[in-house]
């Protein structure tokens, strides 16, 4: 009797599946595994502080770098790592679209998102010519310019891919943001008696110099209701900004992607000029503004770009060398706090002399 053969296209297809996530599982386990650890340990900072000071993000790309610090990962860990990096980050950007709404954006009133927009516009030149003045490369000082004004660490995160900036410019960018992150949350409660400022003031002061969403609310809720619905809507009208920061970007970026590797090449000249993530971000932000994305599902999509950021962080973490981050500390944390100093005076502007 002769021996059953399984049909071609089902051993094919199986065999290519398992012969294509095979490499991917060492290094997705890994960086799986550094996620969780991170979202633990906020929990835990959550549990004791109500609010997390450091970031999952943060965490995890510092978990990252502790691991690569003793051990450098083999080759078959390496395939798995590089597509935490990027692919998993590009996905997370676009699924950020769906926690936008347009609607919301055009009701917080014309004064304030003019404002906004001009403060965050000057922010970006400002502090990249910062940078650049500070000896700075030219991927770095992007990144720095655009974690400074629009969000922190999602900023770079988004715009790291777009440019083609290496491991250690997004660990150095991060790390230093992150740092000054925190001690922004401490301190700004402090200019409430000494500028005088009501709750109003103090939520759009929050809302344009606090890095992250979840920083904001911890140095709001405190305060008070009113400061952090402002904050946090001043902060959202930020962060949207994102979208077409990156696009801008992407515009004029293919002389800095031109010496790597790039997602971003083929025979589409859309997705050649504008990564596909920012045009998944749009269409995101579009559906949720005509009321297509129910909130529950708006709520699973931030989880999960939440998580997969994450890994993207636990994964970049593992290729940074920290001697080469300790090579422009200094000069980064100079161009960051200068940075932060200028937006925090323009802020302060705003609130005490436009925002009575």
């Amino acid at each position: 009797m002769p021996r059953q053969v399984d049909p071609p296209y089902k051993a094919g297809l199986s065999g290519r599946a398992i012969v294509k996530a095979a490499p991917l599982s060492r290094g997705l386990g890994l960086c799986a595994l550094l996620t969780l650890l991170a979202l633990t340990i906020q929990t835990f900072e959550e549990a004791l502080v109500a609010h997390p000071y450091v970031e999952a993000i943060v965490i995890s790309i510092l978990l990252g770098i502790g691991i690569r610090t003793f051990w450098q990962p083999a080759q078959r860990w390496q395939k798995g790592i590089a597509f935490s990096a990027k692919q998993l980050l590009e996905v997370a950007v676009a699924l950020l679209g769906a926690s936008l709404s347009f609607a919301a954006i055009a009701a917080s009133g014309l004064v304030l998102l003019g404002a906004i927009v001009i403060i965050v516009v000057l922010a970006l030149a400002v502090s990249f010519g910062i940078s650049r003045l500070l000896g700075l490369p030219v991927r770095l000082s992007i990144l720095i310019a655009c974690g400074n004004s629009i969000c922190g660490n999602s900023a770079i995160a988004a715009v790291a891919p777009v440019i083609g900036a290496s491991s250690e410019d997004v660990a150095s960018s991060i790390s230093f943001t992150a740092v000054l992150g925190v001690i922004v949350v401490l301190a700004l409660p402090l200019l409430i008696p000494l500028l005088h400022l009501s709750e109003t003031q103090y939520g759009i002061l929050a809302g344009m110099t606090v890095y992250a969403v979840p920083q904001v609310l911890a140095a709001t809720v405190p305060v008070g209701l009113v400061s952090t619905q402002i904050g946090t809507l001043v902060k959202l009208i930020r962060v949207m900004m994102l979208g077409p920061l990156v696009a801008c970007i992407a515009l004029s970026a293919r002389r800095l992607r031109g010496g790597q590797s790039s997602a971003y090449s083929g025979t589409n000249r859309l997705f050649d000029t504008v990564p596909w993530f920012i045009v998944g971000f749009f269409l995101l932000a579009g559906l949720r503004s005509v009321g297509l994305i129910p909130d529950i599902a708006v709520f699973l999509l931030q989880r999960a770009a939440s998580v997969l950021t994450i890994m993207s962080m636990a994964a970049l973490g593992l290729g940074v060398d920290l001697r080469v981050v300790g090579t422009v500390g200094g000069k980064v944390t100079a161009a960051v706090t200068l940075s932060l100093l200028f937006l925090f005076g323009l802020g302060i502007c705003f609130v005490c002399y436009g925002a009575r």
